[in-house]
């Protein structure tokens, strides 16, 4: 059967829906209630491949005024979303030759393209960095991420096994929160001190996300004399437990507050998945690491996992 390539519309957000919820690497990101929560900042370009009349592969993704194609701006990462077996590598790459040709027949210049990360999918499916090769497709930009592979026995080094002892001896509470206000508020001025930038987050958004995906978005708070002294907003796919937003403030940061609430996930709450994912330590596309953030979270155990950036060119 012949493959066929075509825009993804509101109607088919069923269809789409429980592709994503079966796929092989896919996580709740991908889900339409998530995605469509900021339509109102991405015109949505999402693809869909089919072989006959059957759904092989989704891509979600968003077109700027430029035309240039992303995989998809407002998520972390995106990629073909792939079914769980029957689509090899030689699939894919017809499946994305052919979106190619698709896309310079609409105008399309550029595709700006963010893989998924290997450790978030629930088997190999590096297929679509293949066919990228393949297709003449370049790095544009990638960040390091640290992650702890929480089936191996998690080991802190001597400072944080330090800074771990002299915070359990303060009466503090680690709660999970409700009131993204008083989580935000926390992240906004923690980031405005910090590195005078803003999060990408309303607290409206968050409360939304939150009722879409109550089992999947979580915030977690340290309490020290009733006040919010660090927080932590996780995004649980099921597979990786993923810090979203870290915040603390001066005085978490002094006693080294981030320390037991990251230990309550990573031994207590999170034990049972297979990744705990703190996230980049990048600025300005990938140049520029911050050592010390990035050494903060190795120092749990984490070790590196690259997000990738492909960019290729369609005018050609």
């Amino acid at each position: 059967m012949e493959w066929s390539i075509r825009r993804y519309r509101k109607e088919d957000a069923g269809i789409w829906n429980d592709f994503a919820a079966n796929a092989r690497n896919s996580t709740f990101l991908f889900n339409r209630g998530y995605m469509d929560y900021h339509s109102d900042r991405f015109h949505d370009c999402s693809w869909m491949a089919y072989k006959g009349n059957t759904l092989m592969a989704i891509l979600p993704a968003n077109i700027d005024e430029d035309m240039i194609l992303h995989s998809h701006q407002g998520l972390t990462y995106g990629g073909w979303i792939l079914p769980p077996a029957h689509l090899d590598g030689a699939d894919l790459l017809e499946i994305f030759s052919q979106a190619v040709d698709v896309w310079r027949e609409e105008g399309i210049k550029r595709l700006d393209y963010k893989p998924l990360p290997y450790i978030y999918s629930a088997r190999p499916s590096e297929e679509d960095i293949y066919a990228l090769f393949r297709l003449g497709a370049h790095i544009s930009e990638i960040n390091l991420s640290a992650a702890i592979n929480l089936r191996e026995p998690v080991v802190y080094n001597k400072l944080r096994r330090r800074s771990l002892k002299k915070a359990s001896s303060l009466p503090f509470i680690i709660e999970e929160m409700s009131d993204a206000g008083e989580f935000m508020s926390l992240v906004a001025a923690c980031l405005r001190e910090r590195h005078d930038t803003a999060p990408v987050h309303t607290a409206a958004e968050i409360s939304l996300l939150m009722s879409r995906f109550p089992d999947n978005i979580k915030l977690y708070g340290l309490r020290l004399g009733g006040n919010l002294e660090a927080a932590v907003m996780v995004y649980d796919t099921g597979r990786v437990a993923h810090a979203q937003y870290i915040a603390s403030t001066p005085t978490g940061r002094r006693d080294n507050l981030l320390t037991p609430l990251f230990d309550y996930l990573i031994r207590e709450c999170y034990a049972e998945r297979e990744y705990f994912d703190f996230g980049i330590s990048n600025e300005d596309h990938g140049r520029y690491i911050n050592e010390g953030l990035l050494r903060q979270k190795y120092s749990y155990g984490a070790t590196g996992v690259a997000y990738q950036r492909f960019e290729l060119d369609l005018q050609h």
